[in-house]
């Protein structure tokens, strides 16, 4: 069963408390600790390296666990609410990858729609973007997506030669109805062949996402799903 996700914490440094929103992410997803402090990262990166490694043992979790730990602490500090690997099995008996990240930004702008028009305006002006506005059932948004070849140095390429790997990035600007905030979901993969599925992923998510406060939804619909909180 999918669990809703909080993308932001309830207040920061202090001050008065975000506005709530939540998201549903789907099954395959590996969220990183996110937490607010050291003994929270390391109990979660313990769980995390276990799920992911679930076929491993204490010699695998127990190195792994301090790694992704020190991970989490770099993102949380770099803004992100919301960080996850995305491992899904291929018919060809392969691994299709994802990384998806969640992150709030503070703006200068309350209407949802003002936002989005402006976030469409700054992202249309790059010729290498294919920014398009979407209305969500949450309200307006701005969806950024752009492909792009990284050059791999023959030390880390599989051919032992200079190679260029292709890369996709779908990223959706997703303005609060109830606050100056623009959550930023981002969506990035080296799996081109799957690209079709992972654009319906993501569309699936923000289908789910909320800003209602999660005490007021329905007992029905937190039976049907348990929203995850970043």
């Amino acid at each position: 069963m999918a669990t809703p996700t909080d993308v932001i914490p309830p207040s920061r440094d202090g001050g008065a408390p975000l506005p709530p929103m939540t998201f549903t992410a789907p099954e395959g997803f590996f969220a990183l600790p996110l937490a607010g402090t050291t003994e929270e990262r390391a109990a979660l990166a313990d769980t995390f390296v276990r799920e992911l490694y679930s076929r491993g043992d204490e010699s695998i979790w127990t190195p792994a666990a301090p790694y992704y730990a020190a991970i989490a602490e770099f993102m949380a500090e770099s803004g992100l609410a919301y960080s996850a690997m995305g491992l899904f099995s291929t018919d060809e008996g392969g691994v299709a990858q994802c990384a998806f990240t969640v992150a709030a930004v503070e703006t200068d702008k309350t209407e949802p729609d003002i936002a989005a028009q402006g976030i469409l305006s700054v992202l249309g002006n790059d010729p290498l973007n294919d920014a398009r506005w979407m209305n969500l059932p949450c309200g307006p948004a701005v969806s950024c997506v752009t492909l792009r070849e990284i050059r791999l140095a023959p030390d880390v390429s599989a051919t032992g030669t200079e190679t260029g790997l292709q890369t996709g990035q779908i990223q959706v600007h997703v303005p609060f109805p109830n606050g100056p905030y623009t959550a930023v979901f981002t969506l990035f993969t080296a799996s081109l062949d799957y690209w079709g599925e992972f654009c319906d992923m993501v569309v699936t998510i923000l289908g789910t996402v909320n800003f209602a406060d999660p005490d007021e939804v329905t007992t029905g619909e937190a039976e049907s799903e348990e929203p995850g909180r970043v």
